[in-house]
């Protein structure tokens, strides 16, 4: 199992756990804050749904491309130099954000934010696994999810005060001011590079060939309704599959295939959030057009409806991580699950004339089974693994949730490329866009339901955990293994 791979002082942990915590913040309340600032967007720039999709889509594609290489390098270099230059690109793109003239260039920004909060979300959680025991690991991702989660519930309230008060702008000033802040704590307390100090070649043709094979297949997945689409989903899904047979026959892979194969606790969790973030990623977009546009609410009052979702994430994220400390995750993980998608299939009543309270009842539900799965994945597949392992898998959890996200939102825009067919979203296609959301919703919820089944079959960790620290043991004489004994 995973421990830290050197002495860690009690200030040390602190500080690394504030740092983490402050951009585990910044990332998801950006996100959330600009869902509710979409609408107000599409009518300065007059986007379509697919395209004002994309502005939200571009971001999550470029972080999912970017995690795998830069969890690799920084296992190479060093957690804390790809961090730190994160930040730096991170605020850079924010300020480029709230200057961008046009929808197009806005994208091109949102781009670039992208490749920083991959160089920051692939280090980030990995600080706090190099710093923690496995026993105490779980409390401190459960803070570490908890500050994602008050990302989330700040970002739709602040965000629809900030659109409605200065425009949708003064969004990417405010995360500009936050992450200049946690680009100082860095610099100032946080110290070391916290790195096993492993020493090997990167390998750029097997980078390249992942970020074009993903981007083909998503932007394929989303314009399946084009002659092309279909070409390029096709195209990315074998470069993907050429990329997997690569990785298992170079020594120095940036992605550990083998650590599927050998490990299933890790393989299964990394699954489990692949269908967990591919069914919730877009329900936040869909359902603030929908609170906005047909129900006709302002973008303040849309985000306090928006905001019992993360806000019950927040509440029972820490209970979870803590729970999945004593108790196997699985269960803890799975129960989220399926409750994630009972809230999600509450959607599928939605009309013009649903209440509001309806829409935040299934928020509450829906943010109980988020709050429950989420930190008690992380911990079984962080306890899954040895300590050098630690930056891919972070890297490899953050890019199941990204590439999750991003396939959510995919799926997002080919029902609106199928419904409205181009058309913007206004209140006369209310009923239009009802039927494309209710659609997703569908695939949602089944999604939901695969994914705890997927979640209870990994294994168990906690039962293992004396034979998983003797194979530890034996696999710091073998560096390529993930573990001596499969799960």
């Amino acid at each position: 199992m995973a421990s830290p791979s050197r002495s860690v002082s009690s200030s040390d942990r602190r500080n690394a756990l504030i740092v983490a915590t402050s951009a585990a913040f910044q990332v998801p309340f950006m996100v959330s804050s600009i869902n509710i600032a979409l609408p107000s967007i599409g009518r300065e720039f007059r986007l379509d749904g697919v395209a004002l999709g994309w502005i939200a889509t571009t971001y999550l594609l470029a972080t999912a491309v970017m995690l795998v290489p830069f969890g690799r390098l920084s296992d190479i270099f060093g957690r804390k130099w790809v961090f730190q230059w994160g930040l730096i690109l991170f605020v850079a793109a924010a300020l480029a954000s709230a200057l961008a003239p046009t929808g197009w260039l806005l994208i091109a920004a949102r781009a670039v934010q992208g490749i920083s909060g991959a160089m920051i979300l692939g280090t980030s959680v990995a600080l706090i696994t190099s710093s923690y025991e496995p026993g105490e690991r779980g409390r401190a991702l459960g803070i570490n999810v908890t500050a994602v989660y008050i990302g989330m519930s700040a970002g739709p309230f602040v965000g629809g005060l900030l659109t409605q008060a200065f425009g949708w702008r003064s969004i990417f000033g405010l995360v500009a001011l936050i992450g200049g802040f946690t680009l100082l704590h860095t610099v100032r307390r946080l110290r070391g590079e916290w790195s096993p100090g492993v020493r090997a070649p990167f390998d750029v043709p097997s980078a390249v060939l992942y970020g074009v094979s993903l981007i083909s297949f998503i932007y394929g997945l989303s314009n399946l309704t084009q002659g092309h689409g279909s070409w390029l989903a096709a195209a990315g899904a074998a470069g993907l599959a050429v990329f997997g047979v690569r990785q298992r026959r170079i020594p120095n892979p940036i992605l550990d295939v083998g650590l599927f194969l050998r490990n299933r606790v890790f393989a299964m969790s990394g699954l489990a959030a692949l269908i967990h973030y591919s069914s919730t990623a877009s329900v936040g977009f869909l359902l603030s057009i929908y609170l906005q546009i047909t129900k006709g609410l302002t973008p303040q009052a849309a985000g306090l409806v928006l905001l019992w979702q993360p806000a019950m994430q927040a509440l029972f994220s820490p209970f979870a991580g803590h729970l999945s400390d004593r108790v196997e995750p699985r269960y803890v993980a799975s129960l989220g699950m399926a409750l994630t998608g009972l809230g999600i299939a509450s959607f599928l009543l939605l009309t013009p004339a649903t209440p509001v309270a309806g829409v935040a009842a299934g928020l509450v539900v829906l943010g109980i089974g988020y709050g429950l799965f989420s930190s008690p994945n992380q911990n079984a597949a962080f306890s899954a693994v040895d300590a050098q392992f630690v930056g891919v898998v972070s890297g490899m959890l953050g890019t199941m949730r990204l590439t999750g996200n991003t396939l959510s939102m995919a799926i997002a825009m080919l029902l609106f490329a199928l419904f409205l067919r181009g058309a913007p979203i206004t209140p006369q296609r209310a009923d239009t866009f009802l039927v494309a959301a209710r659609t997703a919703f569908v695939i949602s919820a089944a999604m939901c339901a695969v994914g705890a089944l997927a979640s209870l079959s990994r294994g168990d960790v906690r039962a293992r955990a004396a034979g998983s620290k003797r194979a530890a043991v034996g696999a710091g004489a073998r560096p390529n293994a993930a573990s001596a004994k499969p799960r």
